[in-house]
């Protein structure tokens, strides 16, 4: 049965002004609804404290100071707070917070339907997190129930945070049931479990678990109850994100680790540190690592613990197609934000309690009470076991090779060093750790540090000789880039093919650098002389002191040209290139053919006769009557004659 329908505070006008038309959401302390400002005749989110809370002064006290510390908080990733009021003229008496109302869904809707997220998606989500609680750290607020259910994912695109300074003002557990109590222990710093503390870096040891989550698709501390989830807080790092999603970059285990130190000293001061190494975190990855389909472990697979328990400000939409816009602004960069003030620690919870009249804890204080004495025992023995032996290994990427042996070797490290060429960390700087940042070992252990030699300097390979298209291939696959083509002429080298290189072929270079081609032309073009008719002899000293070479053709043959002199040439006379050989044909002379007998014939017939024969026809003489023929001829008929040559005929 929908329990909604009896909910009293439906429909009911909370101080006159605020209309109560939908639960939203029901979580540890409050309920949340959905209502209308009715004098601005705006949409806006209610949350109401149960009435157990909203009958203890001390709470409602502090409720109060700490809701208009966060309305002074001015930012656009955090979830606005407009008004604060009291209504006890009817019951339920409601205590109530007018926020912005929100619309999408949150980021445990997101984990749930998807598991693990692409690095830029974690990013994109992260950052502005991070932007609001830096404004925060700032103002001298902490958070201290950062959670996917509290990070709110806009229809637009945007993110914000939730529930600021809510938590503040509840001493210890809020949750009534096991798996609201799940719901934040698993995001609970050790110094909230130890010693109930929290500063700002609380928030950060939170932010490093979502981190993780979000990388993975599943929390790093997992158990049947609340005791075993506190006592790996305790007691076990969070494991670096790649042993279960392989091939994700270091730079992420480095800073999963580094928020997630169970040393709150070795984690960033606040959000705002946190969020400028993660901003150059992502300037360091390439586009390939920020994009790729995060791919689980099979063992590893599956969404958000199943014992969390949502406190969204909004219910989940139907689909969801899209949850970031891409591209979203990168909010609160680290030199705009406010700047840090420093906030003493706040005492012990015990020790702020301030003693009331009569027994009013709530019922669920003794159970978490037995779970954290239970937790801490396990902790002490652990620490007595363990603590004198086990240290984890700091992290020291991007550090000078000095600076992190110093810094290793102080903490009782053995250092061994090796180099390896990198394109993205500058020589001498360290590239990455053996075991890595955060992994947990004997104080005494070996601990290799990978050191960079800079980038490895490619050499322009040999070109000359190769084809155009053969050289550029030969440079892109050295890591080069092709330049631009200068033309020269080299009569050794055929036209259209690479002469040499600027920077000259072994010169060692950057990567990228880009190297130009010099293509040869060929010969330059030179007048070839004509040397048809000129004795052998004559021709080749021509021809070779134009630069030529020459060739003679083994078969002569018959031409106009006197026997033993050039009938031809190939190529003929005219431009040709500087060098190349020339093939001379000798003449035999001209052929000698036998000449018809026309005597008697007709003009017309001799003419035919002859000319199929070869020669050419000359016709002389005349008659006055008759038809003439042919009386003589010169050559005389069955003689030899040249081919070609004029045969006389006389008519009469």
């Amino acid at each position: 049965m929908d329990t909604t329908l009896h909910d009293p505070l439906l429909g009911r006008l909370l101080d006159d002004r605020y209309r109560v038309e939908q639960r939203i959401a029901v979580g540890g302390m409050a309920t949340v609804y959905r209502g209308v400002d009715t004098r601005l005749d705006r949409v806006v989110a209610l949350k109401v404290m149960h009435p157990g809370f909203a009958s203890d002064p001390e709470f409602v006290e502090r409720f109060i100071r700490e809701a208009k510390a966060v309305a002074r908080l001015s930012h656009p990733n955090v979830v606005g707070v407009y008004d604060q009021g009291d209504d006890h003229r009817s019951a339920p008496p409601a205590v109530f917070l007018a926020m912005e109302y929100v619309p999408g869904w949150t980021l445990r809707d997101l984990l749930r339907d998807r598991g693990a997220l692409s690095v830029r998606t974690v990013l994109d989500i992260l950052e502005p997190v991070l932007a609001a609680l830096g404004a925060a750290h700032r103002a001298g607020l902490v958070h201290r129930d950062v959670k996917p259910e509290n990070v709110l994912l806009t229809e637009d695109g945007r993110v914000k945070v939730a529930d600021f300074g809510l938590v503040r003002a509840v001493n210890g557990q809020t949750a009534a049931t096991t798996q609201q109590v799940m719901g934040t222990v698993s995001y609970l710093a050790p110094e909230q479990i130890e010693r109930g503390a929290a500063d700002p870096r609380t928030d950060v040891y939170a932010c490093g678990v979502m981190l993780y989550e979000m990388l993975t698709g599943s929390k790093p501390h997992t158990g049947e109850n609340p005791m075993h989830v506190i006592y790996q807080h305790l007691s076990v790092d969070v494991p670096p994100p790649s042993s279960v999603v392989p091939g994700l970059a270091p730079q992420l285990d480095a800073i999963t680790a580094t928020a997630t130190a169970r040393d709150a000293s070795w984690r960033p001061a606040d959000a705002v540190e946190l969020l400028a190494a993660l901003q150059r975190v992502r300037r360091e990855l390439t586009p390939q690592q920020l994009d790729a389909e995060p791919n689980p472990l099979p063992h590893q697979q599956g969404g958000p613990d199943s014992l969390s328990s949502p406190t969204t400000m909004l219910p989940p939409p139907v689909e969801r197609t899209s949850i970031m816009d891409p591209a979203m602004l990168r909010q609160l960069p680290p030199d705009l934000v406010m700047p840090r003030r420093e906030q003493p620690e706040p005492p012990p919870v015990a020790l702020r309690r301030r003693e009331r009249g009569g027994d009013r804890r709530p019922r669920w204080v003794l159970p978490v009470g037995v779970v954290l004495a239970l937790a801490l025992l396990l902790a002490g023995l652990t620490w007595a076991l363990n603590g004198g032996l086990y240290t984890t290994v700091p992290g020291v990427l991007g550090e000078p090779q000095a600076t992190a042996v110093q810094t290793l070797e102080h903490d009782g490290f053995v250092v061994h060093v090796k180099q390896d060429f990198s394109a993205s960390v500058a020589k001498g700087s360290v590239i990455g750790t053996d075991p890595g940042p955060g992994s947990r070992v004997r104080k005494d252990a070996d601990v290799t540090i990978d050191v960079s030699k800079g980038a490895q300097r490619p050499t322009v390979p040999p070109l000359a000789g190769k084809s155009v298209d053969d050289a550029k291939a030969a440079l892109q696959q050295a890591g080069l880039v092709v330049g631009n083509e200068q033309q020269q002429g080299d009569p050794t080298i055929p036209a259209g093919s690479v002469i040499g290189s600027t920077p000259a072929a072994g010169t060692q270079v950057d990567p990228n650098t880009t190297v130009d081609l010099i293509v040869s032309t060929g010969a330059q073009p030179v007048d070839l002389p004509d040397v048809t008719g000129e004795t052998v002899d004559q021709a080749t000293a021509d021809l070779q002191a134009k630069g030529f070479q020459v060739k003679l053709d083994p078969n002569q043959v018959f031409s106009g040209q006197d026997a033993g002199t050039v009938a031809s040439q190939n190529p003929p006379a005219g431009q040709s290139q500087q060098g190349i050989t020339i093939t001379l044909t000798i003449s035999k002379g001209q052929q000698q053919l036998n000449v018809p007998d026309v005597t008697g014939m007709s003009e017309k017939d001799a003419t035919k006769t002859l000319k199929q024969a070869g020669f050419k026809v000359r016709t002389l003489g005349f008659t006055l009557f008759g038809k003439p023929t042919v009386h003589s001829q010169n050559p005389a008929g069955n003689s030899q004659a040249a081919q070609g040559s004029t045969i006389t005929i006389w008519l009469y």
